[in-house]
């Protein structure tokens, strides 16, 4: 009992977690299997933007130029020289995270910050994407298909018998990413962030070196973020600049922390829980939607309009996404009992 108490009550709610997903893929068929990677998926990448944009509070809108560098690089390291995805992981984190240390240099440097931040990230994923449209080396827009092997094969990340595998390494990159975000919170760095979020002037006057722990901030969230790419890449085993760095996906990533809950650990996850199912759901109808809604039939983008719709209710109503209005209700029911 004693043990108990001295573990940090995230790091005790992550353990249960992690005991209750490792047992899950045994009640679930294939298409649940599918889905339950994507939630996963998408907690994980939701919680690597939530390190920059829910903690130290600097909003990105272009958070798939990092997505689509860890995407590729493990992607070309693999098929034009057969090194390892699990290397190219790593190899894609070191790029994005050198990347976004340069991006956040030259932004923050020059004082842009709030809603102009937001417009240059977004500008120069933009840029990236169109300059990736015209690498010959990553095969301009055609994109790059990963060849298939057979059987399953951890060494290339690639699993055709046994498809509850990319379910454990999606847990595993979830976990570690839950670690890192704890582990950040819980430390000076986690603190700093969070000063700087609330007030930029009053860090400064604190002592707190504000444009480099922004920039810090930048390129471990940017480095998570190309994990997730890498792992996007093998698990459909294909990569096109439209995928690996449009505009959705970055609307996509920072969804689910904001509906979740911005700067909180279980925001992302819960956003995801949310956000994923409904999002397959609206594919489904777009691709066989009944007669009444037959006017959207093959239309690209309904999701994604959505999700808008879903985001304006949730400001709108909830600003402090769903764990934060959880956390307001809790604190209300304390106030009551106590004034009783």
């Amino acid at each position: 009992m004693s043990f108990w108490k001295r573990v940090p009550r995230d790091y005790g709610v992550l353990l249960v977690l992690i005991l209750l997903l490792l047992i899950l893929p045994n009640f679930l068929d294939q298409f649940l299997m599918s889905l339950a990677v994507l939630i996963l998926y998408w907690a994980y990448l939701g919680n690597a933007w939530n390190i920059l944009g829910g903690y130290a509070g600097q909003f990105s809108f272009g958070h798939a130029m990092f997505y689509g560098i860890g995407a590729y690089t493990s992607t070309v390291l693999l098929v034009d020289y057969g090194i390892s995805p699990w290397v190219g992981m790593l190899a894609g984190a070191l790029l994005a995270g050198l990347f976004g240390a340069l991006v956040a240099f030259l932004l923050f440097r020059f004082g842009i910050r709030g809603h102009f931040f937001a417009l240059g990230t977004f500008a120069i994923a933009e840029m990236v994407r169109l300059v990736a449209t015209e690498l010959e080396i990553i095969n301009t827009s055609i994109g790059i298909h990963i060849p298939l092997v057979k059987g399953d094969d951890w060494l290339r990340l690639q699993f055709e018998e046994t498809i509850a595998n990319y379910y454990y390494v999606i847990l595993g990159l979830f976990v570690l990413g839950m670690i890192v975000t704890i582990s950040i919170v819980r430390r000076r760095l986690g603190y700093y962030f969070q000063a700087i979020r609330e007030d930029e002037e009053a860090a400064d006057s604190l002592g707190i070196d504000v444009l480099r722990y922004k920039v810090i901030a930048m390129a471990i969230s940017g480095a998570l973020t190309a994990i997730g790419g890498s792992f996007f890449a093998q698990y459909f085993l294909f990569v096109d600049p439209s995928i690996a760095f449009g505009v959705s996906l970055s609307v996509q990533i920072l969804l689910r922390p904001i509906v979740g809950g911005i700067g909180t650990i279980w925001g992302p996850l819960v956003g995801a829980i949310l956000l994923t199912p409904l999002s397959e759901l609206t594919r489904e109808i777009v691709r066989d939607p009944p007669a009444v809604l037959s006017f959207i039939e093959g239309r690209s983008g309904v999701d994604v309009m959505l999700f808008g719709a879903i985001l304006i209710v949730v400001i709108l109503f909830m600003p402090n996404g769903l764990v934060g209005a959880g956390q307001q209700l809790r604190d209300r029911m304390r106030m009551r009992r106590a004034a009783a």
